[in-house]
């Protein structure tokens, strides 16, 4: 991952601009590949329902346990990704979760689908780290910002597309079709991958190595960092929860069919996005003279996007219950870059790669792995309707957690702990 966050390193690139192109084309292609495939699954659950009587505990788990081994599995495929090459890793991390996905639509029972999302997750464990260091590699430092946002957006992008095709898909052709198409799709890509993108040369001007121990003790330093992680993972809980679980919510308590339920659910989804974008741009513009509104706006985020949801989800099903909803959650994504941010600020510089992944293994073993499964189990004990309600009582908590970031950041500086890694 050390290249990947070098900004010198595509400076000198020989790659021509047509090469650049195409390597972001299929980079990003992939990128939607991997969402579709994590997230298809979201608009099925009516059908897995009916179809194999899951309980929602049950329908939850399959959203969760892909989430839970990217989080796990972030570091080491990351780190085996620097060693065995970039392209070659991406290349192979897109044939498993393909595969797998393809595999989800041949399962015949809950353990084996069960397995195959648990082997797309491991093929999507490494893949942001490898998509983000080739994009660096072969375009200059001033466009770096441009193509990472792009290559974080076909998350978003891949995520709507898979609810909103996979109950499509669904509704017409039957489930398992779903998965054989998505997963299709992206072997097609997976297979012009390595030929049409090249290899980026290892560096040798990279630094040392930092000692393992040395990285653990400068990941957690800092307890605005250590606060940022949690507020992040807590947050994300509620997002997750929220995407995973509205499809069904819709189907069951707004009478829609499932792939309209997707369709419903997609836009609510492209809400949360739009948050994300303008909430992280109101975030730097407050905090040019105030560096403590980087954590004191998205706690704000957290706890007005707590409130709203509540409100919504006591409401009847509805227009205006959707239109509450999409509010709560455009409220509420705005924490997503500021976090980022934050952690970045408060770390060495030599660690930094180390320190989003720690960011990223939060967000997934804080909120994107429990909150789907906790808030299916919540469903099978009280109903869907009683679990909606329950979730957003983790936005009070991320916002509690930022409000405590917020009073030690403004005196932290930027990028301290650089003379520590020794």
């Amino acid at each position: 991952m050390r290249s990947a966050t070098r900004d010198g390193d595509a400076d000198s690139n020989s790659a021509s601009r047509a090469y650049a192109w195409i390597a972001f084309a299929l980079v990003i292609g992939l990128m939607l590949s991997d969402y579709l495939s994590r997230q298809v699954i979201n608009a099925i659950f009516p059908f897995l329902k009916a179809d194999w009587a899951l309980s929602d505990a049950q329908l939850g788990s399959l959203v969760s346990i892909v989430a839970l081994v990217v989080g796990v599995l972030t570091f080491p495929v990351s780190l085996l990704a620097d060693r065995v090459g970039r392209v070659r890793a991406a290349t192979v991390m897109a044939f498993v979760w393909c595969a797998a996905t393809i595999a989800c639509g041949l399962a015949g029972n809950f353990m084996s689908l069960f397995i195959a999302r648990a082997l797309v997750g491991l093929g999507e464990a490494g893949y942001g780290s490898a998509g983000g260091a080739i994009l660096t590699h072969v375009f200059p430092r001033r466009l770096h910002a441009t193509v990472m946002g792009a290559f974080l957006a076909a998350a978003l992008f891949g995520s709507v597309l898979g609810v909103v095709l996979g109950g499509v898909i669904a509704s017409r052709f039957g489930w398992q079709a779903a998965f054989f198409i998505v997963g299709a799709a992206g072997l097609v890509l997976a297979s012009i991958f390595p030929f049409a993108v090249r290899e980026p040369p290892r560096s040798a001007t990279s630094p040392a190595a930092v000692p393992i121990r040395v990285v653990v003790r400068e990941l957690f330093r800092s307890s605005t960092a250590n606060c940022t992680y949690a507020a992040s993972g807590f947050m994300m809980f509620v997002q997750a929860s929220v995407v995973a679980w509205m499809p069904s919510y819709l189907n069951r308590f707004h009478g829609l069919d499932p792939a309209e339920s997707a369709v419903r659910a997609g836009v609510l989804m492209l809400a949360a996005g739009i948050g994300m974008a303008l909430g992280g741009i109101l975030v730097d513009r407050l905090s040019v003279d105030r560096p403590a509104n980087r954590l004191r706006i998205p706690a704000w985020y957290a706890l007005v996007s707590s409130v709203i949801l509540l409100v919504a989800f006591l409401m009847p099903p509805g227009p205006w219950q959707f239109t509450a909803i999409a509010i709560g959650l455009l409220a509420g994504a705005g924490f997503a870059g500021p976090a980022g941010a934050v952690v970045a600020d408060v770390t060495p510089l030599a660690i930094r790669a180390t320190v989003f992944a720690t960011l990223t293994l939060a967000n997934n073993l804080l909120g994107l792995a429990p909150g789907p499964f906790l808030t299916g189990a919540v469903a099978d004990a009280a109903g869907l309707d009683i679990a909606m309600r329950v979730v957003p009582a983790m936005g009070v908590v991320a916002a509690i957690l930022f409000f405590v970031a917020s009073r030690r950041y403004a005196t932290c500086g930027v990028s301290t702990g650089v003379s520590h890694l020794s």
